[in-house]
């Protein structure tokens, strides 16, 4: 409903959101917004706003703001008091935590970790104490180097890492880290990934 009522979609690639629009019969303006524009976009955005249009944001998957380039535009917006609703949607981060079998009383969302090891490293190191679980983003060519990385810095720990979750070759493969390894040394990995990572249990 919120999509058939605005004047304008702010979307990662007009062609991919073009095909679910069109499938409902949608026909509001579509242009681009991602994270190799949003410098010089945001502020277009914003001033389309402020002319009174209504402006909907809408990702390629997932929910826009995590992992996405979405909070330039909105602190934009909300620095000239526009009003900004959120519309809860699919959130693999979250989608992945209620089934990995850890604790969801209390967890961190990690994102992206850093592709250089230096920098990896000490990004783990910093959350080796830390009793919280953890969720991470991967893709699916640095999956099992981030894995390795992951059991040097933490230790063996439980995990769970989830794939194209909400799609057709939805899987999820728990396990301490040694085991999820070894399942994807005999299996490539494909898709999207999120990882999940125990806590310190010693705390």
């Amino acid at each position: 409903d919120t999509l058939r009522s605005v004047d304008i979609i702010a979307c990662e690639d007009t062609r991919h959101s073009g095909k679910l629009l069109k499938l409902h019969g949608i026909t509001a303006r579509l242009i681009q917004y991602h994270d190799h524009n949003k410098d010089h976009a945001a502020p277009g955005i914003v001033k389309m706003l402020l002319d009174g249009y209504d402006v909907a944001l809408v990702t390629d998957s997932g929910t826009p703001g995590i992992s996405d380039p979405a909070f330039v535009l909105l602190r934009l917006a909300l620095e000239e008091d526009i009003e900004a609703v959120a519309i809860p949607g699919a959130c693999a981060a979250i989608a992945a935590l209620t089934v990995s079998g850890l604790p969801m009383d209390r967890f961190a969302f990690e994102g992206f970790l850093p592709i250089r090891v230096g920098k990896r490293r000490m990004r783990l190191l910093n959350i080796k104490d830390d009793p919280r679980t953890h969720i991470f983003y991967e893709s699916p060519h640095r999956l099992v180097k981030t894995l390795s990385a992951m059991r040097e810095a933490l230790g063996n720990r439980n995990a769970a890492v989830a794939r194209e979750l909400t799609k057709i070759h939805e899987e999820v493969i728990r396990g301490t880290l040694s085991e999820v390894l070894n399942h994807f040394g005999e299996s490539k990995p494909r898709g999207e990934f999120v990882i999940i990572v125990e806590g310190n249990t010693d705390k």
